[in-house]
């Protein structure tokens, strides 16, 4: 039986990926902050639910131990949960502004690894993946065919930009884990006001391929559902 944790969970990519996975014959874990909805969320799908707050120590530290009693090692790690941010002009992006989205999109990311890694080092085949995004693409919001190019989102795209720098480094550090990064693309979430033009199916493709890698998968790579993204 694989277990699987997947953050920011209760809706959205994370609740896609859920269902999927479940789907697949996985344990999940439904990680939310929000007590009330995640549960919902995890009864509907038929998921465990644990909370986890993923800017609180405290939180992501009870996570971890939860899991750890209650299956005893974690087998794949999903870290979904992120936030758009502020909706500011240019000049109105602050530091305090980059930095709420970066306690979410990239702290989190490193917390709840950090916290994890424990349980993925019980596993006999861990992987984690990292939900990027192609406006943190080097390549993709510099070519005008994409696009990413057309979009300036100083705190979210730079907080995506980090979050595939990061998945790449934990990659080359711990090469008994595999780390990959995913583009979900433009779907259609609360993230964007539901303007994407993809279904979180279509969003949640590059996911599940990731999450669902044999023991001779890759690592320290970045992909999309149509195949590998630029950095």
């Amino acid at each position: 039986m694989t277990t699987t944790l997947i953050t920011g969970a209760n809706k959205g990519l994370g609740f896609e990926t859920a269902r999927r996975l479940i789907d697949l014959g996985h344990t999940v874990y439904l990680g939310a902050r929000d007590a009330e909805k995640g549960a919902a969320a995890a009864k509907s799908l038929g998921a465990r639910f644990v909370q986890i707050d993923v800017t609180d120590d405290a939180s992501v530290q009870a996570a971890a131990a939860s899991i750890l009693q209650e299956a005893g090692q974690l087998d794949v790690l999903v870290n979904n949960a992120g936030i758009a941010g502020s909706l500011a002009g240019p000049e109105d992006v602050t530091a305090d502004v980059v930095r709420d989205v970066y306690d979410v999109n990239v702290f989190g990311v490193v917390r709840v690894t950090h916290a994890m890694l424990p349980l993925l080092k019980k596993s006999d085949s861990p992987v984690v993946v990292n939900v990027s995004s192609g406006l943190g693409s080097f390549g993709r919001t510099t070519d005008p065919a994409h696009l990413e190019s057309s979009i300036a989102a100083i705190g979210y795209g730079s907080s995506k930009a980090a979050v595939s720098a990061i998945t790449l480094q934990y990659s080359k550090a711990l090469p008994g884990i595999r780390f990959n990064a995913a583009d979900p693309g433009y779907t259609a979430t609360d993230l964007n006001g539901n303007s994407g033009t993809q279904s979180v199916t279509e969003g949640t493709d590059a996911i599940v391929q990731l999450a669902t890698i044999g023991s001779d998968g890759p690592t320290g790579t970045f992909v999309e559902r149509a195949g590998a993204m630029p950095w």
